[in-house]
């Protein structure tokens, strides 16, 4: 029995797409249950890099059989869909689903930004596109298609911005490195802000201003003359 073939019957009875993580436990599970066929076993210590290849494999002679359907791999997971050229007949069958709006101008622009330079702030992609994008940035938002990553090491910790899973099947893409060649947008320089600084080393951040503040107030302490102890006694 073939891997390539467990795979296929595997995604045929899926309902949704399937992850190379979850093909390989699905596969583990099967060949370590207590009733498990020697066939079964045999595939108990399969690595993932195997299950690519297999599919790989399955997905070039599915493409050269040009069937009505085939087997593509959509933000990390895969499964089976079918030819666009027999949408109409598949319409028919089971109705057309109502598609969120298509995206505006704007919003392709700012996206595409996102997904070139992630992770990215908002000011860095308006430096890029040389307006305001803060309406546009929050209908990515909504839309699903970028989400916040995390926070800028800059004065004010601004947040940073990175496409989602849903961006990759958005557009059909199979991961990031699928992104068609953009060296222009690539190479736009983009003027970043002043890093934060430390009062302390591992401590917690401050704006400059505030470490100014600290070092004179430091300063001062230093030169203030000590207080003369009035409970010691004079010297006879």
């Amino acid at each position: 029995m073939e891997l390539k073939f467990i795979l296929e019957a595997t995604l045929f009875a899926a309902q949704k797409a399937m992850s190379l993580k979850e093909l390989r436990d699905l596969i583990n599970a099967t060949a370590t249950a207590e009733n498990a066929s020697e066939e079964a076993k045999a595939f108990k210590k399969v690595k993932e890099e195997e299950i690519v290849e297999a599919l790989e494999a399955l997905q070039k002679e599915h493409d050269e059989a040009k069937r009505s359907f085939r087997l593509t791999c959509v933000a990390g997971s895969w499964q089976f869909v079918s030819s666009p050229d027999y949408a109409p007949w598949l319409i028919t069958m089971v109705g057309q689903k109502n598609r969120p709006p298509r995206l505006s101008q704007p919003a392709l622009e700012t996206l595409a930004i996102v997904a070139y330079r992630q992770p990215i702030t908002r000011a860095e992609v308006e430096q890029v596109r040389g307006v305001a994008v803060d309406g546009v940035v929050s209908t990515l938002l909504e839309r699903g298609l970028i989400e916040q990553t995390g926070r800028a090491e800059v004065i004010g910790r601004p947040s940073l911005y990175g496409t989602t899973s849903l961006f990759l099947e958005y557009f059909g893409l199979r991961s990031l490195e699928d992104l068609p060649a953009a060296d222009e947008l690539r190479r736009i320089p983009i003027e970043k802000p002043e890093a934060l600084l430390t009062t302390d080393p591992g401590l917690a951040t401050a704006p400059p201003e505030e470490l100014a503040e600290t070092d004179l107030n430091g300063a001062l302490a230093e030169d203030k003359p000590s207080e003369v102890d009035t409970n010691t006694s004079p010297t006879q």
